[in-house]
Order: structure tokens, then sequence, then C-alpha cells
């Protein structure tokens, strides 16, 4: 278990949308794996607290999430302030109103209180909440280790000797051993 807590806010277009029902509920049920990382997670919607109260029903019954509580907040944007100021906004989806739907961002702050990754996804794509966590296990494993993961990493992989290493550090850092692929362009 970290101690050290990270913090994932992740938006939605609208309470009550089918892909946002699916995602909360997602969520909802990977709790475990987020807090086994020291991960909190907060949602922010752009729709009332009487609003979120009635789609949590929605959300748990789709999750089959049982429990008498939620296992995490959900921000009342209603004014859509938070949502402006942090560049939530899909400007090609609009409400019924003709407002610019609420894009689904994903932020992971770090226990340094910095953005450590964001991604948008626009209003009409669901995330993939498996990927969101190899790259919470990703940001954790290079914030320890002066490693970097490549293309398609999952926990437990190979890993990358940072190039910023020279050979004796990179020796002395992983006395286990290391290997170095030589390429075309003479760069290992």
């Amino acid at each position: 278990m970290f101690y050290i807590r990270w913090a994932i806010l992740f938006s939605h277009p609208s309470d009550f949308t089918p892909v946002c029902t699916t995602e909360l509920g997602r969520v909802a049920n990977l709790t475990s794996e987020f807090e086994k990382r020291g991960v909190k997670i907060i949602a922010l919607s752009c729709d009332s607290v009487d609003s979120h109260k009635k789609w949590i029903q929605d959300i748990k019954s789709y999750a089959k999430h049982s429990g008498d509580g939620f296992p995490y907040p959900i921000i009342a944007d209603e004014s859509r302030d938070l949502a402006v100021q942090l560049g939530m906004l899909d400007p090609l989806e609009k409400d019924k109103d003709g407002l610019p739907l609420t894009c689904r961002a994903v932020f992971v702050i770090g226990p340094d209180k910095k953005l450590r990754l964001s991604m948008l996804y626009p209003a009409t794509t669901g995330r993939n909440f498996d990927e969101i966590l190899r790259a919470v296990d990703s940001l954790q494993l290079t914030e320890k280790k002066r490693v970097a993961t490549p293309a398609d990493w999952k926990a437990g992989g190979e890993c990358m000797v940072l190039p910023t290493l020279k050979d004796e550090e990179a020796t002395s850092l992983f006395p286990k051993g290391y290997f170095v692929v030589n390429l075309p362009s003479g760069k290992p």
C-alpha cells in the first residue's frame, strides 16, 4: 500500500447518460485496485447534487455494486466553472441547449500535487480504465526507479534503463544486469 497519495479527477458529459453510467460503474468496481495504488478518485459532472444522488442508484444497479454508500465523490459543477477552468469542455459535442459538453477528461495528480498525466476523450468515447490503471502503475514505478516503460508495458514487465544513465550507474542500480539493443542508427 502506498502511503503517499495520488489522485484521479475524471469528468463526465452528463448524469444518466449511458456511457457515463458504464464508466462510473466500472470505477466503482475498481475501487480496491485504485486503493492498492494509493489513488483517491473523484468524478465531476455538470449536474446538481440531487441529480448525482439519483444517478448513483442507476450506476450501482448497472455495475451490480452493493452497499449503502458510493465509493467516491462526484463534484456537482452546475455552473461549469471548474470544467471551464480545467479545460474539460468538448469543442465538438453540444448539449440540448447548445453548450459544449464536458469531455471525458482524466487528470492523474501526483503526491506532489502536480499534474502527471492528462487524457481527453471526446464525449462520445468511453475510457479504458485498465489503461488508466496501467498508466498509474507506470507513473508510480518510474517515480521510484530510474526507468521508463516501453509501449504496451504491463506491471511486472521489462522496463528500460533511462538513456541519461551512464553504464556505471546502470550497473550499480541494476546489479542483476540489463541488456542493450543495438539499432541501425548506432544509438543503443
